[in-house]
């Protein structure tokens, strides 16, 4: 699927102009070079080859009609591939869990994440995912936990801090502190790369 190449940035920008002019062959080009990494991140969260691989078409099936939603000025084309399959990957361990549940009931209301900070932008190559995973490994093991929870399980925070026993402020701060650590590492090892 994915060369060991990393993507190009101005490609990435040509192959969206392209699915916005309803040209295929840049849905192709992104396909090619970022399917791997929305597949890797989608097995991660849904935990299944098929699903993993239904998140992934749903993902390249919302590029190609929302092309225009892109916005340059908010992170790379890569990064919003990530935030689109995270968002893919949850709805399907939701709409999973559904399934498992005798009946739908207002709580499931409580199931929707909050909205906050992302760290999705950060993971836009495969030397940064390898940086965003060692990263996250040298978080103390508490702030990682919040995190795998929070962005591969989809939990709330209220999930969190009932699975974890810990106060549900705990874990506020937790991942805000995680959050900050991770963007303050990943910052530092892609300054040199963010030339456009």
């Amino acid at each position: 699927m994915l060369s060991g190449l990393q993507p190009d940035a101005t490609d990435d920008l040509r192959a969206i102009d392209r699915i916005r002019s309803s040209d295929p062959s840049g849905l192709e080009q992104l396909y090619d070079a970022h399917a791997t990494m929305v597949y890797s991140l989608a097995l991660r969260i849904v935990r299944d080859v098929g699903d993993a691989e239904d998140v992934t078409q749903e993902t390249f099936a919302q590029v190609w009609t929302r092309a225009a939603a892109y916005d340059p000025g908010r992170g790379p084309v890569a990064a919003w591939l990530l935030i689109i399959a995270r968002s893919r990957a949850l709805d399907r361990l939701r709409r999973n869990r559904t399934a498992l549940k005798p009946g739908p009931g207002v709580d499931g209301l409580n199931e929707i994440p909050g909205a906050g900070p992302s760290v999705e932008w950060i993971v836009a190559t495969d030397e940064q995912a390898r940086a965003a995973q060692q990263a996250l490994a040298e978080l103390p093991s508490t702030e990682r936990t919040v995190i795998e929870l929070a962005y591969y399980e989809g939990l709330t925070q209220s999930e969190i801090a009932t699975r974890t026993a810990s106060p549900l402020g705990t874990v506020k701060t937790r991942i805000r502190t995680a959050l900050r650590r991770l963007r303050t590492a990943l910052t530092t090892t892609s300054s040199p790369e963010r030339e456009p």
